[in-house]
């Protein structure tokens, strides 16, 4: 009899911790259970935002779960960022960034409030958007190699402006003057849009590098001029846009690049999991055809092509910061 009670006893605990095996298994296959929070390093409105809300729609359908896009901006996506490199490593708040993040805050900020590579695990490159050389309609130049003849002309008296030091914008003018070795001044300007409007006023600045989302607008209106288009291949949005390499920089590819990421101990399931949904949501005909239209390129792809992207653009700009001594106001 105690035997037999003895034996009943040992296949019940049995039983119980099979269960519990499977009730953790079907909790982590369960993913996500509750809505997330896309924190997106950037304010409401501008070409990334748009581009995350689009994804989130996406993966609000594909997960099957609310995906709520929270906007954090300042410090050039230093405060997003640090706010989650804190957050619980469980998959329900996942980063929309920008990747000037990771490549260049860290050679800019004395203190950046997060370590790029230790704090995050990439979970998907989203998509890229390539700067394009814009000028004022009645700048005498109409092509990449007639602005360098005009500034090796006339060293110093050109610039070029920019959304503030450090920024993309202040990166590709800085790269433009190390590859074609000219003497063109730096304008900053709090942010892009001031930038912008000062060039199509025509008298304060030369030249400025912009986002293809934010431009492409204008030089179809013909307010402002497109010299080229720092990408590999012609955008299909502005199909008489020439590359720099077509206009005699080969090799001259500047952008900036939307992808996810997660805390560092979010465990590699969970980044499976977020990384097919992106990829199918990338795959969406009408996603692709709303990204096109501004000028972006979707990219997607595995979250180790993601980390070793990151890695070789905090190499690419690291380089260029020092060279060029490069520092904030």
């Amino acid at each position: 009899m105690r035997h037999r009670q003895r034996l009943y006893r040992v296949c019940a605990l049995l039983t119980a911790c099979g269960l519990a095996a499977v009730a953790s298994s079907n909790g982590a296959q369960e993913f996500p259970a509750k809505p997330m929070r896309m924190i997106a390093a950037m304010p409401a409105g501008g070409g990334g935002d748009l581009t995350a809300r689009w994804l989130a729609e996406r993966l609000q359908a594909i997960l099957k779960q609310n995906v709520i896009v929270e906007n954090v901006a300042g410090a050039g996506g230093n405060i997003a960022a640090t706010t989650v490199a804190k957050a619980p490593g469980d998959g329900y708040t996942i980063f929309f960034a920008s990747d000037p993040i990771f490549s260049v805050n860290p050679f800019l900020y004395q203190k950046v409030g997060f370590d790029p590579v230790r704090d995050f695990a990439p979970v998907a490159l989203v998509a890229n958007t390539s700067r394009t050389l814009l000028v004022h309609p009645s700048f005498p130049a109409s092509t990449v190699a007639e602005l360098v003849t005009m500034a090796k002309a006339r060293p110093g008296t050109l610039n070029f402006g920019s959304g503030g030091s450090g920024t993309s914008l202040h990166l590709a003018g800085e790269l433009l003057k190390s590859t074609a070795a000219i003497d063109i001044a730096h304008v900053p300007y709090r942010g892009a849009a001031p930038a912008l409007t000062a060039l199509m006023g025509g008298t304060e600045i030369h030249m400025l590098f912009d986002s293809t989302a934010t431009s492409i607008g204008h030089i179809r209106s013909g307010r402002i001029k497109g010299l080229a288009i720092a990408s590999r291949t012609r955008s299909p949005a502005l199909p008489d846009l020439p590359t720099f390499g077509e206009s005699g920089m080969p090799g001259f590819e500047v952008g900036v690049a939307h992808g996810v990421l997660v805390p560092a101990s979010t465990s590699a399931s969970t980044v499976a999991t977020l990384n097919r949904a992106i990829n199918l949501a990338l795959a969406d005909a009408d996603y692709k055809k709303q990204m096109s239209d501004l000028g972006v390129v979707v990219v997607g792809g595995t979250a180790e092509q993601f980390r070793v992207y990151l890695a070789a653009e905090r190499k690419r700009w690291g380089e260029i910061i020092q060279r060029q001594g490069i520092k904030l106001n």
